[in-house]
């Protein structure tokens, strides 16, 4: 189960700045604006929705300013309880993105066919270091071992 968590960080690790970014990128453009607009279209005691679309229309248009205008008039409660049910709610759909880029299987993402299958030297007994068929780098099958020599190779040849 670890290799899932860790699998899901090493595929969104540049997501999670573009996630950062988003969010603060809708707290101020989004969030202030509505907070703001539904405090002004509070003030005389009942809610406006004349005043609320008047106001939000104009101070999305602006919303450094109308940031700055949250803090100034007193609509601070009613901007971070708006930011927070817009952080859960931004937080599970970035979990559930998380949770579907996960991998599948511990060996996704691990190339099929290459030299990594052994380590510390142990193809050697097998293959050879420095001349015959060549298999991978410094992977070679030696041509003049006793036994089957027979090889299979899979793959494309390239040409630059």
């Amino acid at each position: 189960m670890n290799y899932k968590i860790e699998g899901a960080i090493r595929r969104n690790r540049k997501n999670f700045i573009i996630f950062a970014i988003l969010w603060i990128f809708i707290a101020i453009v989004f969030v202030s604006p509505y907070a703001y607009s539904s405090h002004v279209a509070k003030e005389n005691g009942t809610f406006n929705l004349e005043i609320f679309i008047n106001t939000f229309s104009s101070s999305i248009f602006n919303p450094f300013s109308t940031l700055g205008k949250v803090f100034s008039s007193g609509a601070t409660e009613g901007f971070f309880s708006t930011l927070l049910v817009t952080t859960i709610f931004y937080s599970i759909f970035c979990f559930i993105g998380l949770v579907r880029s996960a991998p599948k299987n511990e060996y996704s993402d691990i190339e099929h066919g290459s030299s990594d299958w052994s380590q510390r030297g142990e193809q050697y007994t097998i293959l050879d270091r420095n001349k015959g068929i060549i298999l991978a780098e410094n992977n070679y099958l030696p041509v003049d071992k006793r036994g089957n020599v027979n090889v299979l190779v899979v793959g494309r040849i390239r040409f630059w």
